[in-house]
């Protein structure tokens, strides 16, 4: 009798996975990766310029001239904003199929040759529609990268790393986000700032986003495919030749096979596991729809897919995109008025937003998942609870009040880098860690369109909530708000009385396991997963059959007179 684990842990020379130190030190010694998930990230930078651009664009005379009604309705402005994340959603639930089909490499293509069409609309739209249509085309294409990237990271990423790795993806965003604030304080001054402004003043940063898009676009030639994906699709050799070029050892290091083999006993338990709950089926439509349900009907998956989109979902309704999409309207409503509001709203919210997720790349795996995020959640509540009292206080007399005008824009700031360095990445990096791989891609799909869901009614109800609520918008997302508004299509969300910050700092302490360092193939052992006897059974065989064993589960394998398994039990 032998003892039989999940087979994620060591071969039976307890030969263990390690390529060097977590955080920055482990980042400065695999240079190669690093460079591959940056590159990867400008996907993310493409997500922030497009969601930074637009706050400014809307604030300008001539967009203002151009298109007089989005200017003055607030209800339109909001769908302009929002249709965008709308598309999003469908691009990032629609990237699943096609992320495992084209592999992640070519569907970061795809979505990029989509964005450049709904950039070049965007910036040469005559009328409503065609801002409608262009935000909506690039917003597919945004969805689209904001499934893969992470999810292409984290399958090259080992797992002292993934953490730090696919975190660049919301350095990216916030990259895009400064740029894109900064770019339209400096177009904004072209032809003036009154009615002689320039169409050039705005139709610019929008069409400058293209650069970005074709520079991605060209160098994902030199991208690699990724090791898991090469493994689903049966090519071994090309595998272990990746792994080694990634992991800057020879294809003979103990490391780079022990790792090969155990995605190899992932990818044939999903082949197994797969053929064994839909057998017959071998139509691609029929198996990926197949592989949605399951996310829903199987307790280890629904568990990890209910994790995934809890947490885009309270990450959108802390109230980051309220902030980012409506930062210039925010800081005029404390008083902040001229070249100071073009200031405050575009520039140090940008440069704070990406110096503040730099900690998290460098830290978040040596803190953990569960530290960051609770940290974060703790001072984004302070942050929107002083924010909102501010405004209580002063909502009459902000302009003899300047000092508190100030406050008030301090603890904005401050929210910002609560946010940037816990749940803005914190977000990206667990889905794209906690699902096995025959579900992944659909999984990180589903979660991040959520993520997009939310965001598409954040920037929706915004506009209306700024001129109808003003700063119980804060309190909203706080889970307060003024009962005597009278916004009455928000009043079903504003009767929330637990703030959604504290929500998540209660979550995470209660019923979030901490991820970090776990191979992505040990994930079954916090989730649970091959929870049946059978698939006790049929796991254990196939490490048994790789030659690799360990006693992570503490289950004991019988064999019959071949060697073959024939049952697996707990001793």
């Amino acid at each position: 009798m032998v003892a039989v684990g999940d087979c994620g842990s060591a071969p039976a020379s307890r030969v263990e996975i390690s390529y060097g130190k977590p955080g920055y030190k482990g980042l400065i010694q695999n240079p190669f990766l690093l460079f591959l998930s940056c590159f990867a990230s400008i996907g993310g930078v493409l997500f922030g310029y497009d969601q930074g651009v637009i706050s400014g664009v809307l604030v300008m005379h001539n967009f203002a001239q151009e298109f007089p009604t989005l200017a003055s309705d607030s209800t339109l402005q909001g769908w302009m904003v929002s249709i965008l994340t709308l598309g999003a959603m469908f691009g990032a639930l629609a990237n699943g199929p096609i992320a495992d089909r084209l592999s992640r490499r070519w569907s970061i293509l795809l979505a990029n040759a989509v964005f450049l069409v709904g950039s070049i609309i965007q910036a040469s739209s005559v009328n409503v529609p065609m801002i409608f249509v262009g935000r909506l085309i690039a917003g597919l294409a945004i969805g689209q990268l904001s499934m893969v990237v992470p999810l292409y990271i984290s399958e090259l990423a080992p797992p002292n790393l993934r953490g730090g790795l696919v975190a660049l993806q919301q350095l990216g965003i916030t990259a895009g986000i400064m740029v894109a604030f900064w770019l339209n304080f400096g177009t904004q001054h072209i032809g003036g700032t009154g009615k002689g402004q320039s169409p050039v003043a705005w139709r610019l940063p929008l069409a400058l986003q293209c650069l970005f898009s074709l520079v991605l676009g060209a160098g994902t030639y030199f991208l690699p495919y990724t090791p898991r994906w090469l493994m689903m699709k049966g090519r071994e050799e090309e595998t272990l030749s990746t792994l080694s070029r990634l992991r800057r050892v020879p294809q003979s290091d103990p490391r780079v096979i022990n790792e090969m083999l155990e995605i190899k006993a992932s990818a044939l338990f999903d082949k197994e596991t797969t053929a064994a709950m839909f057998p017959g089926v071998t139509s691609r439509v029929r198996l990926s729809i197949n592989r949605y349900k399951c996310l829903f009907t199987l307790r280890h998956l629904n568990r990890r897919l209910l994790t995934a989109c809890l947490l885009q979902l309270i990450q959108q309704f802390t109230g980051i995109n309220a902030i980012i999409y409506y930062a210039p309207q925010i800081f005029q409503k404390i008083g902040l008025s001229g070249n100071s509001v073009d200031l405050l709203a575009t520039g140090v919210i940008g440069i704070l937003n990406f110096l503040c997720t730099i900690p998290a790349i460098m830290f978040m795996d040596f803190w953990g998942r569960r530290k960051v995020l609770m940290v974060g959640a703790v001072g984004m509540g302070i942050s929107q609870l002083i924010v909102a009292t501010l405004y209580a206080v002063y909502m009459n007399s902000w302009t003899s009040h300047r000092d508190a005008g100030w406050a008030t824009a301090i603890f904005v700031w401050v929210y910002i880098c609560n946010f940037a360095f816990s749940i803005g990445c914190v977000n990206w990096v667990i889905p794209s860690e906690i699902f096995p791989p025959g579900v992944r891609s659909q999984a990180v799909g589903i979660a991040i369109g959520t993520n997009w869901l939310s965001n598409f009614v954040v920037a929706l109800i915004t506009p209306r909530m700024l001129a109808s609520i003003e700063f119980g918008t804060f309190y909203f997302y706080l889970g307060e708000f003024d009962y005597t508004s009278d916004f009455a299509p928000c009043k079903m969300w504003l009767t929330a009385r637990e703030a959604f910050c504290v929500l998540l700092a209660g979550w995470v302490y209660f019923f979030l396991p901490e991820t970090k360092g776990v191979p992505i193939e040990e994930m079954d052992r916090i989730f649970g997963g091959k929870q049946g006897t059978q698939d006790m059974i049929r796991m254990a065989t196939i490490c048994h059959q790789l030659g690799i064993g360990s006693t992570a589960q503490g289950l004991e394998v019988k064999e019959d007179a071949c060697g073959h398994v024939e049952e697996a039990e707990m001793p």
